[in-house]
Parts: C-alpha cells; structure tokens; sequence
C-alpha cells in the first residue's frame, strides 16, 4: 500500500506525523488544511474525481486505505434500507440471495460499476418494500434487546458498588472524627497518663482500620455478561485428570546403524583419534561445539550400513 498523503498538496504522514486526512461520499481523502482552504464557500469538487461535494460532509479518515471508508459509508447507507432479517424469508436460499443481492449492490456502488442501473434497483426496492423497512427500522432484533439489558444490569451493579463503596468510607470518616474527638476530651477530663490514652486510641484507630478492609474484600465479586468473576487471577484451567490412563515411560529410540558399535569418547582420546581432526576454535566453543564431536560424526559415516 501506497504511503498515506493528501493528493493535492502531497504532504505524507512521513513528513507531517500530525497529518489528519478527511474522506467524503467519493472516497478520495484530502488533508483537512487543504478541506479547508477548498470548501471555503461551502461547496466545491473533489480534486481527483470531479465530484460536487459539501463541507459538511467531510469527515475523518479511520482507515489508511480511502476506499474502505467508501465502502463502509455505503454499507452504511444500504443497510438502512436492506434490513430484511432471516425471519422475514419462507427459506434459508431466499435469504442467502438476498443477502447476496446486498454485497453485489455494495460491490457495484464501491467500485463505480453500473451505477445508475444499481440505484435504480434501490429505489424499486424501496418502494415495493417501503412498509417492511419502516417495520424493520422499528423493530429491535432480540440480540441488541439482550445486549441492551445486561449493558443496563452492569451499569447499575456499577453504580451500586459504588454507592456501597462511598458509604463505607462515610461510616469509616465518621468513626475516625469520633474517635478523635473522644481522644481529646479523655486528655482534658481523665486521669490516666497520656501515653496510655494514647495507645488506647491507637488500638481502636486501626481496628476501625482494619474492619473497613475486612469489610471492602469480603464484598461479594461481580460478574461479567459471560460469568466470569471479576478479580479472577487464575490464568490456566485446571488440567484434567484421568485416574484409568497409564504414566508416561520415556524409551529411549534405539537406531540400527548396521555396522559397528560406536567409540566413546574416552576410546577415541586414549587411541589418538583427535590428532587429526582440526582443533575447535574459541567461538566454536563457545557456541557448544567440540572437535570430538567432529570426530564421532566421521567415524560414524565410515562405519554406517557396513553390515547391511
């Protein structure tokens, strides 16, 4: 994909990071210094397809490529109309037509293909099924209805849990001043010495303290539209276990070389092996290599399928 610019001043996102590009019905993008400086009468062409376009129709640009924001403000626009739903048909086929009916006139309205014949068909279908769309409009499907009431549900448990949670810290705010001021008339009135007035109160300080945490964790934890808590820290499920199925045993894989048994590593240094195989070097070694194993490697090549 081409590098996100305005077409008529050629400035990129690469030299304008800030660069904010707007889209009309037409679906060429133009910077909004350039939108402004164009529609300073309110109504002018696009620069690219000659389109008459308005100001006020001008919006901002969420996808990098233009012609999905065409597609989708098509879309948009059809499927106001075409809201016919699978309960509105007598099968699954005429539902499947229709629906494909919908994507070829998106198709042909996003890619300029037979547009006048395209939205002759869609005033045809508006008015032979005028009544249904206002019917349909009208009407909410069962999915939003659901959606909407545990979107009400969860917002009001918000709200409750909040309102719970701000009265707590009154009665908490309440207690403390209380204290407080009982703290200050046994220091004016008692006898007892201050230090000991003192820890008292202390003591009950942070056992109010510690009631209003024990009280906010104790809360009963909520739950999400799906019925998971919220809170929940365990991030695996636990594994199932089948008391009937056997442990695991590794075995080793035992590979038929069809020749002899290989040397040890203690053979080939006492026999002298190593003296013709070329040394590792540092970063060899360092890298887990050592010419040992070079060594095994060739003499397990030679002696490999001699006695196949």
């Amino acid at each position: 994909m081409d590098e996100q610019g305005c077409p008529r001043c050629k400035t990129t996102k690469y030299r304008n990071p800030s660069l904010k590009l707007m889209v009309n019905v037409c679906g060429h993008s133009l910077c909004e210094s350039c939108v402004d400086l164009l529609f300073i009468r309110g109504s002018n062409a696009c620069p690219e397809c000659g389109t008459a376009l308005r100001r006020n129709n001008f919006r901002l640009q969420l996808f990098e490529d233009a012609s999905v924001e065409k597609e989708v403000d098509i879309r948009k626009k059809i499927l106001k109309d075409f809201n016919r739903r699978e309960t509105d048909f007598d099968t699954l086929t005429d539902y499947n037509d229709y629906l494909e009916m919908v994507e070829t006139i998106v198709y042909n309205l996003s890619n300029d293909i037979d547009v006048e014949s395209t939205k002759k068909k869609i005033e045809n279908y508006r008015k032979d099924n005028k009544d249904l769309i206002m019917k349909n409009r009208s009407k909410v499907s069962h999915d939003e209805e659901y959606l909407s009431r545990l979107l009400e549900e969860e917002t009001h448990n918000a709200e409750q849990r909040l309102q719970e949670t701000l009265e707590e810290e009154r009665k908490v705010k309440n207690l403390k001043k209380k204290n407080k001021e009982l703290l200050l008339d046994e220091l004016m009135c008692s006898d007892l010495p201050a230090h000991m007035i003192l820890a008292t109160h202390k003591e009950l300080t942070q056992s109010i303290s510690k009631d209003s945490q024990t009280s906010t964790t104790k809360a009963p934890a909520t739950k999400f539209s799906t019925g998971i808590k919220i809170g929940h820290q365990q991030e695996f499920l636990p594994f199932p276990k089948e008391e009937t199925a056997p442990l695991y045993v590794f075995e080793p894989i035992i590979i038929d070389m069809c020749g002899p048994a290989m040397i040890s590593e203690e053979t080939l240094t006492k026999e002298g092996y190593l003296k013709y195989i070329r040394s590792a070097t540092a970063m060899e070694l360092g890298g887990g290599y050592r010419n040992i194993v070079g060594c095994q490697r060739a003499l397990q090549d030679a002696f490999c399928g001699l006695y196949h």
